[in-house]
């Protein structure tokens, strides 16, 4: 939005803007928050910004937690949640001592990710475009205790609430996909949602319901460059989850809050560019991609598993991950086959528009690390040549699920749960940290705290449905 503090001061004054709002994002892709008047925002936090413990978020250790913020101009826009006249900007931390470019913040990652792409001469640009699934619901509640384990669901749309009488236009289950009012309930919660993203500065591309019936919708947005997607990605949970609330409802990125119903991915749509053409079309190639795209896929599915602790780096990713569902659960690539991990659209034809989809990632993961991360492995791909058909990833252009076991049992899985993904990343990320983008201390303070506070502190706990299964035992 600005190009130099002059400006940004300029338009506080002008247009009577009387706080200014500091966003910064946590280690685990949480947005953090610090306000400050518009009569503090003055040229010095540019030069010395704002402190705070950056051990309370995931950044740094207890001992030495001390850092602080600065706004990144560029990304300056107007709250629209807010009833004071609210600025707000994208933070980028720094070194409390030295001010120096703290290397572990994951925007400071993703930006890394995009200066080894320069270096490397492949290509000077990469363009993403992520897909955003979400629920929509009326209400819920979750209680966990010593003695007791629960969470309900509400939702307008469901029909489950047929039989209690109300308006009749329910969507069953795997019904939504682009179901139109009045089955559709949600779709002025949406265009409230897009109309406060373009006014934010982020292109939206469409919205619509998704096949989830109680709740389920998405968002999608055109390509954009690795840091821009990232932002983006930021903002457009942000502005969900806040729309929603203005509606006394609801909003969650969940993978999988719904036994039984679709789960919500974040598939990203990926294109190297370089001098303004798209290195990954070729007319004549395997859906009109190059083989540099072709080796860039490789790259993905060869470090997919790894992958998948920083893309799908939750326990309930894993309960999206399963067969039967159109999320992946095995590493292939196919042209136009929603089970494939590695998709190739068949309507990307043309020299602008030809592109691959890596569909495994859900919004559990922190959206800078996740962009990184695949742009590491896939630049990986095409430095060490590795041909996917060579190396066994297909492609499958065939339903999966209609094979026999022993066809399938050819086919290189994917991680089915949290550990095994954890375990995958701890033998394979020398291409994450080549070129100094991810640093292997991050990497294992992100594996100890996922497998510790999150991985054995699910598998530990009594699920509700073991009281059904084996109280009478």
């Amino acid at each position: 939005m600005f190009q130099d503090f002059e400006q940004a001061q300029k338009y506080v004054k002008e247009y009577g803007i009387q706080v200014v709002d500091l966003k910064f994002c946590d280690l685990w892709g949480r947005w953090h928050h610090l306000t400050i008047p518009a009569s503090q925002f003055a040229s010095s936090l540019m030069e010395e910004g704002i402190g705070f413990d950056g051990s309370s978020v995931g950044l740094k250790s207890v001992k030495a937690g001390d850092m602080v913020m600065v706004p990144d101009l560029a990304t300056g826009f107007i709250d629209p949640f807010w009833e004071t006249p609210t600025l707000s900007f994208i933070c980028r931390t720094l070194e409390a001592d030295t001010h120096e470019v703290f290397a572990n913040d994951p925007r400071n990652i993703a930006i890394r990710a995009e200066e080894y792409l320069i270096s490397t001469g492949i290509a000077d640009e990469s363009l993403w475009g992520p897909e955003f699934e979400f629920y929509v619901f009326d209400s819920v509640s979750f209680d966990n205790g010593v003695n007791r384990s629960s969470y309900t669901i509400q939702s307008h749309e469901a029909d489950w609430n047929s039989h209690s009488g109300g308006h009749g236009h329910y969507i069953p289950l795997h019904g939504g996909y682009h179901a139109i009012p009045p089955k559709d309930q949600l779709y002025k919660v949406r265009t409230r949602m897009m109309s406060h993203l373009e006014k934010l500065g982020v292109p939206v591309k469409y919205h619509h319901h998704e096949v989830g019936g109680p709740g389920q919708c998405e968002i999608e947005t055109p390509m954009m460059g690795l840091l821009q997607a990232g932002d983006a990605t930021m903002i457009i949970k942000y502005v969900a989850r806040m729309t929603a609330q203005e509606s006394g409802q609801t909003v969650t990125f969940m993978p999988k809050p719904l036994f039984g119903e679709a789960g919500s991915g974040m598939h990203f749509h990926q294109q190297l560019r370089k001098g303004g053409k798209n290195a990954f079309y070729d007319a004549n190639g395997y859906g009109c991609l190059s083989r540099e795209a072709l080796y860039y896929v490789g790259g993905l599915l060869k470090h997919g598993p790894a992958l998948l602790a920083l893309t799908n780096p939750s326990t309930n990713s894993y309960r999206r991950l399963v067969p039967g569902y159109e999320a992946p659960v095995n590493a292939f690539f196919s042209l136009g086959n929603r089970s494939a991990a590695v998709r190739i659209p068949k309507y990307a034809t043309q020299p602008e528009t030809a592109r691959m989809e890596f569909r495994p990632p859900d919004a559990t993961g922190n959206v800078y690390l996740m962009l990184a991360a695949q742009l590491m492995a896939g630049l990986d791909g095409i430095k060490n040549r590795i041909d996917p058909a060579e190396a066994g990833f297909g492609p499958i252009d065939d339903n999966i699920f209609a094979w026999s076991d022993d066809q399938r049992a050819h086919i290189k899985p994917l991680p089915s749960s949290l550990n095994e993904a954890l375990s995958a990343l701890e033998a394979d990320h020398d291409f994450l940290t080549v070129g100094g983008v991810f640093s292997a201390e991050m990497l294992k303070q992100w594996v100890d705290f996922k497998r510790n506070a999150e991985y054995y502190a699910v598998r530990n706990r009594p699920h509700p449905y073991e009281m059904s299964l084996y109280f009478d035992v």
